[in-house]
This record gives structure tokens, C-alpha cells and sequence, in this order.
């Protein structure tokens, strides 16, 4: 049986809004089911799962409760102030939550890099990452005297953990999908394992799939040989080696024709590169610089030579907020503001705000970004 889009999260909470206790997940999916119906038992899960420490804490195996500065309806009490760089401003909240909490068609683009599911930047993985060994980040070993990034295994990823991604996503894209207004770009970055479950998660939540944009530029995913047969099977590599990073682009639908859009809400496009030269869907590129990656150390830093561009288009008259929900380190906001765009982001952990507070500025400044 399959329940209204946010169904399963009202009954959640109202069952511990009412409780006004901690209770185990048996309890939480019990209650659930007696409101709903059936309800397989990994949504309830991953919806918990999701949403720690943001909405619920958890106190114990296998229980949860509402974390204390939540009221009733799931939204924050309070939201911490926003730091503000130039045209940017960015908020240390729950990305969820303050969504949320945000007004219909208030901003005119998204363009942002999620955590996928939140397996890989979940508190107990970023610790393994770390101590440099174990979970879901797969340490390289040195190359040609040059030490690799790390890097998330999402081929480790089981089937309740993909169930949780498209969860994960599907509730992203009903949040966006109210807040961005008609004709909004909304661009994500993904990979080519799990790109296809982002589309159809965010189309299912009523945004348009609009195609992908492809950043081409060489991985270190992929090319390997089997593992503890390498010497026997020397000839072999178990997946190819990737050289591009695939880009989501979706859209909120359009209020009348094209050109009725972009007359009343500015969006509906993609800003062109020159009078001759339209944006266009592959783009070539290279890794994060060192530089870069010493003014902002984020496992997942994308480079402002790839960046500055695709913000630039997202909004086809320059005009308008572009919004990263998952802004990491700030180098989203760094682009817009080296673009001229007005930027909103929204980031979670605490080191990574601390990280962008002093980066967006330098980022936003580098000169030699210059393009492929």
C-alpha cells in the first residue's frame, strides 16, 4: 500500500509529540501501523535513521525519541544565526528542518552536492575516516608516490540502505520542490551508481527530470582488478574506470509557457555563455586543487573552475538565490559570490561551518579558476 508523500514522518511524530517519551522502534512502528496501515518496517527505519540528530535523538538501541529543542510539528525551536560573506549567508541547522521552516518560492535555484543517504557523513563514519581505516570510506593506497583522497564505497551500499537513499531524496525533493519557485533550477551532484535512484526519488516528489550535466574529469572510482586475484587475472579490471561525475538536473514545473515563466519569476533556463555559445550539458574538467583543498579540507570538495559556471547558469537572467542545502565547506557559495549571485546555505556539522566561515571568502577570491 503506498501512503500520501510525508505520511509515515506526520504519523512519527505525532505518536511521540503525544508520547512526550523516548520508545523503542517496535513501539514507533506499531503506532505507525495502527494509523496507517502497513508500512514497511525499513521506512519507519530510515526515516529515524535520517533524521538524528536533526528531529529525533536516539537514547538507546533501537530508541528514539524527539530531541528536545523540537517542537510537536518536527520543526526546530530555534535556528542559529546565519554568517554572512559578502553576498552569501550561511546557517548552521538541519537542512530538513530549516527547509521547512523556509516560505513557498523563496529561492530561484539549488545547486548543492548531498551526502548520499547520510551513510558516508553520519558521525560514525566520519570518525572511521578519521582514524583512516574501516566503514563505508575506502582509504587508496599511495600512487606513483602521491597520496589519494579517500574515497565512499557506495558499492557496499545494501538494499535497505538504497531504500533509505531514495527515501532520503524523495523527502529532499518534496522540501525543495515548495520552496523553489516555478521554473527553478534544481541541480544535484551525484555518481554513476547511484545517480538513478536520485532522479527517480526527486521526480517522484514532483520535480522535473531535465536531463544531466556530465563533469568530465579522471576518478581514482573504478579500474581495479579482483581483489586478492589480481596477479591471476592481471588482464581484468572489475568496473571501468570512471572519468566523469554526473550532475542531476531537475526543474519545478513551469507556471504557463517559457517565456511567461522567465517574464514573472526570472527562471525557466539556463543562462547563456556567450550570445553565440549556450550553456552546455558536458563539461570538462580537472580534480580539486591543493590550494583549494588547503583553504577548505572537505572530503568532497568540488573545484570553483567546475562550479563558478554551472551556479552562473542555473539562473538564466543572473537574477535571483541560489540555494546549497548541503553547503559543506561553502564552495558553492563562494562560486555564487564570484559569479555576483546571491547564495543561501545550509550545513549540519559543526566543523564543516567553522571551515566555511573563513573559506568562502578565500575561495570566492581565488583568480586562476580558469576553465578547461
Amino acid at each position: 500500500m503506498s501512503h500520501p508523500p510525508g505520511a509515515v514522518r506526520d504519523s512519527i511524530l505525532a505518536f511521540l509529540s503525544a508520547l512526550d517519551r523516548e520508545a523503542s522502534v517496535g513501539e514507533i512502528i506499531a503506532a505507525v501501523e495502527r494509523h496507517l496501515g502497513r508500512v514497511p518496517e525499513s521506512s519507519v527505519r530510515s526515516y529515524l535513521n535520517l533524521n538524528v540528530p536533526g528531529t529525533f535523538e536516539r537514547t538507546g538501541r533501537g530508541r528514539y525519541g524527539l530531541r528536545r529543542a523540537t517542537k510537536a510539528n518536527g520543526h526546530p525551536a530555534v535556528v542559529r544565526p546565519a554568517i554572512v560573506v559578502e553576498k552569501a549567508k550561511l546557517y548552521h541547522a538541519d537542512c530538513f528542518e530549516w527547509l521547512a521552516d523556509q516560505p513557498e518560492n523563496s529561492v530561484h535555484a539549488v545547486v548543492t552536492d548531498p551526502p548520499y543517504g547520510v551513510v558516508e557523513y553520519s558521525k560514525k563514519e566520519l570518525e572511521k575516516l578519521g582514524n583512516g581505516r574501516g566503514g563505508i570510506w575506502r582509504i587508496p593506497p599511495s600512487y606513483d608516490g602521491h597520496k589519494r583522497s579517500p574515497l565512499p564505497r557506495f558499492t557496499v551500499l545494501s538494499n535497505e540502505e538504497r531504500a533509505a537513499l531514495y527515501t532520503f531524496f524523495n523527502r529532499f525533493g518534496e522540501l525543495v520542490a515548495r520552496v523553489v519557485v516555478p521554473g527553478g533550477n534544481v541541480i544535484i551532484a551525484s555518481n554513476p551508481i547511484l545517480s538513478h535512484i536520485v532522479a527517480a526519488a526527486m521526480s517522484d516528489a514532483g520535480l522535473e527530470l531535465r536531463g544531466y550535466v556530465a563533469r568530465l574529469t579522471m576518478t581514482m572510482r573504478g579500474g581495479d582488478r579482483a581483489k586478492n586475484a589480481h596477479e591471476e587475472f592481471a588482464d581484468v579490471s572489475v568496473m571501468p574506470r570512471s572519468q566523469w561525475e554526473p550532475w542531476v538536473v531537475l526543474r519545478r514545473r513551469l507556471d504557463g509557457r517559457v517565456q511567461d515563466n522567465l517574464r514573472k519569476w526570472k527562471t525557466g533556463g539556463f543562462r547563456r555563455i556567450s550570445d553565440d555559445r549556450p550553456f552546455g550539458d558536458v563539461v570538462r574538467s580537472r580534480p580539486t586543487t591543493s590550494s583549494e583543498k588547503r583553504i577548505a579540507p572537505h572530503p568532497s570538495l568540488k573545484p570553483q573552475h567546475f562550479l563558478r559556471p554551472l551556479v552562473r547558469a542555473s539562473l538564466p537572467m543572473g537574477v535571483g538565490v541560489v540555494l546549497d542545502p548541503f553547503a559543506g565547506s561553502g564552495s558553492t557559495l563562494a562560486a555564487a559570490n564570484a559569479v555576483g549571485y546571491e547564495s543561501v546555505g545550509v550545513e549540519s556539522n559543526d566543523k564543516f561551518v567553522k571551515i566555511a566561515t573563513g573559506a568562502i571568502k578565500k575561495l570566492g577570491s581565488l583568480k586562476e579558476i580558469e576553465p578547461v
